[in-house]
């Protein structure tokens, strides 16, 4: 094999590679707004006014820090009975579907975690 083949195919092979990552850490906005219904009972419609003061908007949050968030409340790294209990269901599509349905959110309030 010549250098040139074998550069191109290495291109192509890491550009299908990043492809599929972005693609599986992708999740569906209108799937996520249909699993997000009890989310709203405590971070309120959209995920941007939560019930509580202490409660974070989720509304327009960062896609990747939802997923690590819910990920942490799902091992138990973060502590909240609540949260590790509904996240601890949760599979990664669901998870994947939550942030991109609350990243997609606006929100009219200032405070962001």
């Amino acid at each position: 094999m010549n250098l040139k083949l074998i550069r191109s195919l290495a291109a192509a092979t890491a550009a299908t590679t990043l492809s599929l990552a972005a693609y599986a850490s992708s999740g569906n906005i209108e799937e996520g707004a249909k699993k997000a219904e009890t989310c709203k009972a405590c971070h309120g419609e959209g995920g941007g006014k939560p019930i509580q003061p202490d409660y974070p908007v989720l509304a327009g949050q960062h896609n990747d820090y939802l997923i690590a968030a819910l990920q942490q409340y799902k091992t138990g790294k973060r502590k909240n009975a609540l949260m590790n209990g509904f996240a601890g269901a949760l599979k990664p599509e669901d998870i994947r579907d939550l942030a991109a349905y609350f990243s997609s959110q606006k929100s009219d309030l200032k405070t962001k975690y």
